[in-house]
């Protein structure tokens, strides 16, 4: 348990230093005292320090972040100048090499170095078309049961925070031997499917260990800027910097072509999963941009590019047939993904908000409810669609693995997708799921070879057990990397003077409306909160001729889409669901909990300087970000709210925790309740 030591205070734990975060155990809890017994057990960091919170995160979440033991490094392959790693010749005689006959290239974040997944695609002698997904032979260095296997299980996922990650492999692993980078040779295991030419229909599938070497290792922009036709941007691609005029320009027609191809069969894709009720759910992510003394310079909204969609829907394609082929062969201990349908009570806001705006939402299917959602755009505010996707994606359920043993066919389907299997095969570097997909993946292929299974595969039991770890470690991760996103919000206005500032005053969008205030989206930061209508002191918020607004006596009537306030000297204001405010950001401390963002409106007109430009893109664009899968924003979202708090149980062992609710947990939903509407039971 972590707690935040108060001077005028004293609990009855062993003396621990003040302004700290701290963790302690508690021992006991008497029934006459309203204070349990405890002891310190170790400080944090100091409260407001950033590696004192980021300690105090990962505390909360149960995530460990030791080194990896001498035993596991003893396990890993050797890459250094003096002894530079190799292709085995036995490889080379067992793996498919593609080394001279495919044009391999990744599409990452810029920095990325974890590069789990590269495409190609080419014509063949017959007029179709090839198009290849290759993921990181992970497989290959880590055996099962292995030291480091054992450690990659336990993490069951790499953690990324905003402006640090925690790797689920050692580096030399997850940065080198195992990252497909550019120029040099990697192992991979592929999935290669035969395309007719015009159609883009899947005419045959092959599965299997290849040898690669990506010629170039792309960020999105660049992949968006050739994709465009705008081909300035070669000068930022390094493979191309040493090249003579004409294999320069023989080389970038080659790259274009297969990025707009690829391009066009992700388009293909995607509309046929579109045609089932696929879902295009918001969620905003925030990069945190450091200068070069690490201090914060600025947030920035990830803005979404088409380039994301292409990268996304050849994945998505590859976990699809992955997840087929292994419940195939495997059809009672195969690792697969479901996302049920969300309870139709959780659409009841989505469609009384859009009714504000005369739209319809139609919840009986993910089909329906994307075709409303399509259609439920207003020409002159794009941010509102946005918003009701970001309605729609707070009523979905969790996405889950599970063992398919333990589970009815019907009970595969994964909702926000739109598919009737789906696995995670991609991302072995950094989720545990997809090793473990990559084991069964091999033994059906043995199996259909009728070779001998080499790898010991879970039982349906195992397997269930193990699904439900990686879910627990999965929803830490989550939440661990919302929880740091707040604290770099916090800490980027913390030092800023909301009164004059001109970065704390911002354009905000009214999204939900609550008995005392109204929920406020930020578009320039990627920014929801409350902002109150009624203050401390039970004053009202009041606008006067100039729009600009100050607090007075009187009351505030809730209607379905709107909130009036009104003075005792009969002025009165009326805030609609979708209006554009002025609001000022500041941040609102607190020594029990950590800082939290406080929003307030002091204008009922929009912002002079409307930071909507933003988004003023095609609608093509404004889909959402896919990256690796759409149900992560849905994930995301949801955790906002869960009630129920899953305690780990390595929680129980180090600190002795009885199980349910912690003190924190509890003290953290006091505070959550502050725009409760109480009329509906809908917490914030």
């Amino acid at each position: 348990m972590t707690v935040r030591t108060r001077p005028w205070e004293t609990p009855r734990v062993s003396p621990c230093p003040q302004d700290f975060r701290v963790v302690v155990r508690i021992d006991s809890w008497e029934s006459t005292s309203v204070y349990p017994n405890g002891h310190f057990v170790r400080v944090l960091g100091r409260i407001g320090d950033l590696e004192g919170e980021i300690a105090t995160i990962l505390v909360e979440n149960s995530i460990s972040v030791v080194p990896f033991s001498e035993a596991q490094m003893c396990e890993m392959p050797v890459n250094t100048p003096g002894n530079p790693w190799k292709v085995s010749p036995e490889e080379e005689r067992e793996r498919k090499d593609l080394r001279e006959t495919h044009l391999v290239f990744s599409i990452d974040p810029k920095g990325c170095e974890d590069v789990d997944d590269t495409l190609s695609v080419r014509t063949l002698t017959n007029g179709n078309l090839e198009l290849g997904v290759h993921i990181a032979d992970v497989t290959h260095f880590v055996p099962p049961n292995s030291y480091i296997d054992i450690e990659a299980r336990t993490r069951a996922t790499t953690y990324y925070l905003a402006d640090r990650r925690y790797d689920m492999l050692p580096s030399i692993l997850s940065a080198d031997l195992c990252s497909l980078l550019g120029g040099v040779d990697r192992y991979a295991v592929s999935v290669i499917w035969e395309l007719d030419k015009t159609s883009y229909e899947i005419k045959k599938v092959w599965y299997g260990r290849t040898i690669i070497r990506s010629a170039y290792k792309l960020f999105y922009e660049a992949a968006q800027e050739l994709l465009d036709g705008n081909f300035h941007i070669v000068d930022d691609i390094p493979e191309f910097r040493d090249l003579d005029e004409k294999s320069r320009q023989a080389k970038l027609e080659e790259l274009v072509w297969a990025i707009g191809k690829l391009t066009d069969i992700a388009r293909h894709i995607r509309a046929k999963r579109d045609h089932c009720g696929a879902l295009e759910l918001e969620g905003v992510e925030i990069r945190v941009q450091l200068d070069e003394k690490k201090n914060i310079h600025d947030l920035i909204p990830k803005q979404p590019l088409e380039v994301h969609e292409t990268v996304a829907e050849c994945m998505i394609l590859a976990n699809h047939w992955v997840a087929k082929k292994i419940w195939e062969s495997f059809p009672h201990q195969a690792l697969l993904r479901q996302h049920p349908p969300p309870h139709q009570e959780f659409f009841s806001e989505l469609r009384e908000c859009a009714k504000a705006k005369a739209f319809f939402i139609d919840t009986r299917s993910n089909k329906t409810l994307a075709d409303s959602l399509d259609n439920a755009n207003d020409p002159n505010d794009p941010i509102v669609n946005r918003l009701l996707r970001s309605m729609a994606t707070q009523a979905m359920s969790n996405a889950l693995y599970f063992s398919t043993g333990s589970c009815a066919e019907e009970e595969f389907h994964h909702y926000g997708l739109a598919l009737d299997k789906y696995t995670h095969f991609t991302s072995p570097i950094r989720r545990y799921s997809d090793i473990v997909v990559h084991r069964l993946l091999m033994a059906a292929i043995s199996k259909d070879k009728k070779m001998e299974i080499k790898d010991n595969l879970f039982s349906n039991k195992d397997l269930e057990e193990l699904c439900r770890h990686i879910n627990n470690r999965n929803r830490a991760a989550q939440h661990s990397q919302k929880q740091s996103t707040e604290l770099f919000q916090c800490m980027y206005f913390k030092d800023k003077d909301p009164e004059n500032e001109e970065r704390c005053i911002s354009d905000g969008v009214i999204y939900s409306i609550r008995t005392n205030g109204v929920l406020v989206f930020i578009p320039r930061f990627g920014i929801k909160g409350a902002a109150y209508l009624r203050n401390k002191d039970g004053l009202v918020i009041s606008c006067g001729s100039d729009s600009r607004s100050e607090w007075k006596p009187g009351s505030l009537q809730r209607f379905q889409n709107k909130i009036t306030s009104t003075t005792t000297g009969g002025e009165s204001v009326t805030f609609h669901l979708f209006d554009h405010v002025t609001v000022r950001i500041s941040v609102q401390a607190s020594r029990c909990h950590s800082d939290t963002i406080r929003l307030e409106i002091i204008s009922n007109k929009p912002y002079m300087i409307p930071d909507t430009e933003l988004f003023h893109q095609s609608s093509l664009l404004l889909k959402s970000d896919l990256v690796k899968e759409v149900t992560r924003s849905v994930e995301e979202a949801q955790l906002a709210q869960e009630v129920k708090v899953n305690v780990i149980q390595e929680d129980y062992q180090k600190y002795c925790q009885t199980k349910g609710r912690s003190l924190y947990t509890l003290l953290e939903e006091i505070r959550d309740l502050a725009l409760l509407d109480v009329s509906n039971s809908y917490g914030m």
